[in-house]
Parts: structure tokens; sequence; C-alpha cells
């Protein structure tokens, strides 16, 4: 029995998603000139959220797997790229930084709103382990670039703590994206409800 309590504890470790290429996500902005696309999959419900072993939702953060896939021959850089999730009661939110998650998570008497998503309650601890710490920054959305016909991807955190369905009728704006010559390209633009109404896996 000792022989598999290592591998138990193992088998919790933190794994990111495998990532497809943006176009294959329902909430996705393609521009086909640049050959450039992104995708932004909220993980807002219990079965996808297995993965953590943070209870995101708890606290009051929807994480979103964001991917940004170049199709084109040149490198694009996202050194100086801005997200921005509008929802639709005109709230705007910031991707939250990991010493903010850290700083929420090991003080959740400052988490009084309720969760807007349908996943269980648990006790919330009052202090953040080093595992978690290392999910939280490993899981990160951290590219600076995205070379040619690859796909970088990782996770974004929002504060949606007391915004009832923050998804309904909200849209992520990006900007910054440039191209190999420092270039601006258009900003990217993705309707969350694409992923609201796209149709379920069984």
């Amino acid at each position: 029995m000792a022989l598999l309590l290592p591998l138990a504890l193992a088998a919790k470790n933190f794994v990111k998603p495998v990532a497809k290429a943006a176009i294959n996500y329902p909430a996705h902005d393609f521009h086909r000139d640049e050959k450039v696309a992104i995708a932004a999959d909220p993980y807002d419900t219990q079965e996808k959220a297995k993965i953590f072993s943070v209870n995101f939702a708890e606290h009051g953060f929807l994480p979103v797997f964001f991917l940004v896939t170049n199709d084109g021959d040149q490198p694009i850089s996202l050194a100086n790229m801005e997200i921005e999730l509008t929802t639709a009661n005109r709230s705007r939110l910031t991707p939250t930084s990991p010493e903010d998650i850290y700083r929420r998570l090991s003080n959740p008497q400052a988490n009084t709103k309720p969760s807007p998503f349908p996943i269980p309650h648990k006790t919330v601890k009052g202090t953040i382990s080093q595992k978690e710490m290392d999910e939280i920054e490993s899981s990160q959305f951290a590219a600076k670039a995205v070379e040619p016909h690859t796909t970088q991807s990782g996770f974004l955190f929002f504060d949606v703590g007391g915004i009832s369905s923050p998804l309904a009728g909200a849209l992520m704006d990006i900007t910054g994206v440039a191209d190999s010559n420092g270039r601006e390209l258009l900003f990217f633009e993705i309707a969350m409800d694409k992923y609201l109404n796209a149709p379920k896996n069984p």
C-alpha cells in the first residue's frame, strides 16, 4: 500500500491541457491575412476544473485557457500584448497576477462574494502550499512570442467574484500583438457567447 502512495500523489500534479490550434476552439478570432488565430476556452465547469488542485471558482476566479496560433512563416511578438475581458454589465477585467491570486487564496476572508459557477463549495483554507503556488505559476500564459507554425498556450485567471454570468455577452479584446517587424496587428476580439452557444461534448 505504501508503494502506491507516491504514485497517487504524483497523479495530482498539474498537467496543462494539450493545445490544439486556436481555430479548433469555439471562441476564437482568426485573422486570415495575417495567419494568426487567438482562442479562449473558459474552465467554468466542475469537470473541466478537475485539472487543478486549487478550486479557483470558490475564490472568485475564472480560469481561461488562452491560445495563440501562428500559421505564418515569421514569428509574432506578444511582448506588448494586453488582454481585457468586458462583461455584459460593462465590467472591464484584466488577467490577475500570480501574486494577487496567492494573496486571495491565503486571505480567504477577503473573498465574501458567492461564486457565479455551479461548482460545489468546500471549506476554504487560509494557507497556500508550495504545490499550489507552483501550479498557479506553471499554468500561466507566459509566452512572449510565437514561432512560425506553432501554438502557445496557458491560463489566464480573471477575478469575477460577485459577477453573475460573467461570460454571457462578454467580449475579450487582445491588442499589442506584433509581427516580426514590430508592426502591431489589428486587434483581436473574441465573443464568449461563441463558447456558451457551442454544442457541448456528451
